[in-house]
């Protein structure tokens, strides 16, 4: 692969801060920072690592309490989607791309957990998904901004028709493991079980 990717647990709320970094140019783009920089700026300083965009799966403040501390050291970009009601300098939505380096990374629009949730498609290898589909499980529906009936249509008409073999690195530790693949959650993970629309909305609303 010309990209590796850092996987960054912090804070007390197994959230996971991402790295993705273009090996030939040292590129990187820093995915949800929240608690613990130093350990993230520890990373860049010991590597050299070039900051250009800060990419934010979703506006929760978990997700994005650490943007402007790191835009203030390393001037870099903030991209969210045009849904953010928070401050960003780049707004994007389905199917847009850009890259890191020479590293493509695809937006995916998944509302559900929230109004601006995104999954970040890279290489066509990995998918970053925050806060909408962990190992084993998906994000709640029962915040303000979220909504089940949104959650079905991101899981089951764009998440289950994913390619197998792509590696899903989610926005917090809830799993049995770390990472999954698409394969493996939809064997595995029973919010993905087959339901019709309505049957998905009772089950995440607790009616079933």
């Amino acid at each position: 692969m010309n990209f590796k990717i850092e996987q960054i647990p912090v804070g007390k709320m197994a959230n996971f801060t991402y790295l993705i970094i273009d090996n030939e140019e040292k590129e990187t783009a820093i995915i949800d920072p929240s608690w613990d920089l130093e350990k993230i700026f520890e990373i860049i300083k010991k590597n050299q690592y070039k900051i250009k965009y800060i990419i934010n799966t979703h506006s929760h403040y978990d997700h994005i309490l650490g943007n402007d501390q790191i835009v203030a050291i390393t001037k870099c970009k903030v991209i969210q989607h045009k849904n953010s009601k928070e401050k960003h300098d780049i707004s994007v939505n389905d199917g847009d791309e850009f890259k890191v380096g020479k590293t493509l990374v695809k937006v995916l629009f998944t509302p559900g957990h929230s109004k601006d949730s995104i999954c970040l498609i890279v290489d066509s290898k990995i998918i970053i998904t925050g806060d909408t589909l962990f190992v084993g499980n998906c994000g709640r529906t029962d915040l303000p901004g979220s909504d089940p009936e949104e959650m079905y249509n991101s899981l089951f008409e764009k998440i289950l028709n994913l390619d197998d073999n792509l590696v899903v690195y989610p926005g917090h530790n809830y799993g049995y493991k770390s990472i999954s693949t698409i394969g493996e959650e939809k064997k595995n993970n029973y919010v993905l079980f087959p339901r019709t629309k309505e049957q998905f909305i009772k089950f995440m609303t607790g009616e079933e």
